[in-house]
């Protein structure tokens, strides 16, 4: 009897054993996938595209459980995807999504986990004032920033001296940049006028030199295009483009495809976030020679407009999200707290990217462009949010094309302003 009790217990034992085995799949043990989706290409990206590996790695190191997968695309292939993705509930764990209008339809339809509980733990007060905010809806935020961004007028300084160019103050100093350069077989400006939001920075300064940095936000936010100051902006676009200020086929060109002009020193001058500042600056694959020749400045007040100098298109950038129907929603979450952490203090020191994180720069050794784009951030009256983010998804798309239009001068300046009011009532 005494044998049969005690193998009777060895095998209810073993059994418990095995029920526990089977049950510990939430266990530190176990095994899981993190995939992971971002749009920073070793090409065209270097710094970033390190920094996000050298992340990951560590995160794999400390954590020996998880391994996180990434798809790398590049910025329009990788919104094209992610609607598809969603078009089907197949997110990835965890992806990067823009703020505002771009996050709406991801949240209505349920795809965003929310990361209020990120905020109010590890990443308490860590970020910058009104950078995690721009991702929230309806009281919850959905994505935490790892950027924030403004548009600077990058420019050539030999191309400028060669010319005896000074920067331009005004818009009618501006004008005589372009028309100097123009006369000389010196491309001004280079854009790629084929995705739309490059030339949008352009008619949103416009509009903020000529109409107050408040002008562009109530038109968007009361659906009302109607202020005449917004056809007025427009026009001038296209006494720009009448100027020759811009590269030959802008319109049909990618912005790789203009940076690569600028970059082979082709144009005087490139309007583009400060996600460019990495190839101005620390990354080892761009010249030294090259570096020292760029430099940036604010974009030129309009004479007798309301706007000021002191205030910059930008906002927060990209930030990372975690899909609402992950299978491992809390490992991802503990990755991208994870992430934003070292992220906040690796990106300025490694990547030279301004992170929507508070940093302490005073002690840290940063390139001088990178330090005086801190410092006009620092003192910046107002970052108006991308008219193409503040939007609705249908009205950005919209805004894309009439962008392209007006640049192309398919459109008058005056049904520019009717057509965005359109879609802007559409409220789609």
């Amino acid at each position: 009897m005494k044998r049969k009790a005690i193998a009777v217990w060895a095998l209810m034992l073993a059994l418990v054993m095995v029920v526990s085995a089977c049950g510990s799949s939430g266990g530190s043990g176990d095994k899981v996938t993190i995939n992971m989706m971002h749009l920073w290409p070793e090409g065209t990206s270097k710094t970033q595209y390190t920094l996000v590996k050298e992340i990951i790695d560590s995160y794999e190191k400390e954590h020996k459980n998880v391994k996180i997968k990434t798809e790398i695309l590049e910025n329009e292939q990788y919104k094209d995807k992610l609607k598809v993705l969603s078009g089907s509930n197949t997110l990835p764990d965890v992806g990067l999504a823009w703020a505002a209008g771009f996050l709406e339809p991801y949240v209505t339809a349920n795809q965003f986990a929310s990361l209020d509980d990120l905020l109010q733990g590890d990443l308490k007060d860590k970020f910058v004032s009104g950078t995690a905010e721009a991702y929230a809806l309806g009281g919850k935020t959905y994505a935490l920033p790892v950027e924030l961004n403004i548009v600077p007028v990058y420019y050539n300084k030999e191309i400028f001296a060669k010319y005896n160019l000074q920067v331009p103050q005004t818009w009618d100093d501006f004008k005589n940049v372009v028309k100097t350069l123009a006369d000389n077989g010196v491309t001004p400006i280079t854009l790629g006028g084929k995705e739309g939001w490059t030339g949008s920075f352009w008619y949103m300064y416009l509009v903020d030199r000529l109409g107050g940095a408040d002008l562009l936000d109530k038109a968007i936010a009361t659906n009302d295009f109607s202020d005449p100051k917004l056809a007025e902006a427009a026009k001038m676009l296209q006494e720009l483009v009448d100027m020759g200020a811009f590269n030959k086929g802008f319109n049909g060109l990618s912005n790789d495809e203009a940076k690569s002009e600028f970059n082979n020193e082709k144009a005087g001058m490139y309007a583009m976030g400060t996600w460019e500042v990495p190839n101005f600056t620390t990354n080892p694959d761009v010249p030294q020679e090259f570096k020292d020749k760029i430099g940036f400045f604010r974009f030129p007040t309009v004479t007798g407009g309301a706007g000021t100098s002191d205030t910059w298109v930008g906002g927060p950038g990209v930030g990372l999200f975690v899909s609402e129907k992950s299978k491992v929603k809390d490992e991802a979450k503990k990755f991208v707290s994870y992430f934003i952490q070292q992220w906040g203090e690796k990106s300025v020191t490694e990547a030279g990217v301004i992170p929507a994180t508070k940093v302490d720069t005073s002690k840290i050794n940063l390139p001088p462009m990178f330090i005086d784009l801190l410092n006009e951030l620092g003192s910046a009256k107002k970052v108006t949010l991308y008219a193409d983010v503040q939007m609705k998804p249908g009205a950005a798309q919209e805004h894309y094309k009439l962008i392209q239009a007006l640049f192309g001068k398919e459109i008058t300046p005056e049904d520019f302003a009717k057509k965005t009011d359109d879609s802007l009532k559409a409220g789609k």
